[in-house]
């Protein structure tokens, strides 16, 4: 296995302060201690966690002190009691320190650059509505494109479509494929945030369009003041969702049974990409 220097190593400082924390909780009653914190719901008394571990007084506080240190949790004196409570600063922290420690956060390309030879991306016109509708029935016949199961009317995809982020794929001067960009909400705080669709026609799968339409799709974005772009992926659908993580998109998790699908519940894959201009 060949292993890639990354694009970006990771500061000396903040290598520090990772190596802190996870040695704090490289000792097990420490972790458990901390879920006990941050599952009570609010404050509570080294009694109490000592009671709930079944540790001893002396172990207990021990511990928690460590934890204190570290700034996993915070103390809070009322009369001879301590109060201990988990810092909300934390809760967000540690994830994100693993993430950046595993690459998740590190500078992703921008794009797939491999685009085929013969394959343009333009503006989609509205001559081009029966051909996007064609593309989009062969999709839901595949059963892991979406979760619709009819193709929704012209008037409403294109009352949904973002207008400047909707594009249709050509070869041999046909309609292969398409991608769009849906507004996530009407308030304007997320006037930024995007839901996104690739759909390829199923005679050209496998060529290329999709990378060809993903680079247009995030490039428009960045340009277009797009500052994440987030789409739903089934856990099947392998090829989609190498491609969206080639382009920059990061998983965020998983909806377990988010839907159902001619009645059977089904996962979907969450991802995202945040535009480094942002």
């Amino acid at each position: 296995m060949t292993i890639q220097a990354p694009p970006q190593a990771l500061a000396a400082d903040d290598a520090a302060t990772y190596a802190e924390w996870f040695a704090c909780l490289a000792e097990p009653t420490r972790v458990r201690l901390l879920h006990a914190v941050a599952t009570a719901g609010g404050p509570v008394t080294v009694g109490e966690l000592t009671e709930a571990l079944g540790i001893s007084q002396s172990t207990c506080s021990h511990h928690v002190r460590k934890l204190a240190e570290v700034g996993f949790v915070l103390l809070r004196k009322e009369g001879t009691t301590t109060l201990v409570t988990v810092n909300a600063a934390c809760c967000t922290g540690l994830p994100h320190a693993a993430d950046v420690v595993m690459g998740v956060l590190s500078p992703l390309p921008c794009c797939p650059d491999d685009i085929p030879a013969g394959v343009d991306v333009r503006a989609l016109q509205a001559a081009d509505w029966p051909a996007v509708q064609r593309i989009y029935a062969e999709g839901v016949a595949t059963g892991e494109a979406t979760f619709e199961t009819e193709v929704p009317a012209v008037e409403t995809l294109d009352a949904a479509w973002l207008a400047g982020h909707r594009w249709v794929a050509e070869a041999d001067g046909q309609v292969v494929g398409w991608a769009a960009a849906s507004r996530v909400s009407a308030r304007s705080c997320y006037a930024g945030v995007a839901e996104t669709s690739v759909y390829v026609g199923a005679g050209s799968r496998g060529r290329g369009v999709g990378r060809a339409l993903l680079r247009r799709q995030v490039l428009a974005a960045d340009e277009g003041g797009l500052w994440t772009l987030q789409t739903s992926i089934f856990p099947e659908n392998r090829a989609s969702l190498a491609l969206h993580h080639s382009a920059g998109f990061r998983t965020l998790g998983v909806r377990e049974r988010i839907a159902q699908q001619h009645g059977v519940w089904r996962d979907t894959v969450m991802l995202e990409r945040r535009s480094p201009a942002r």
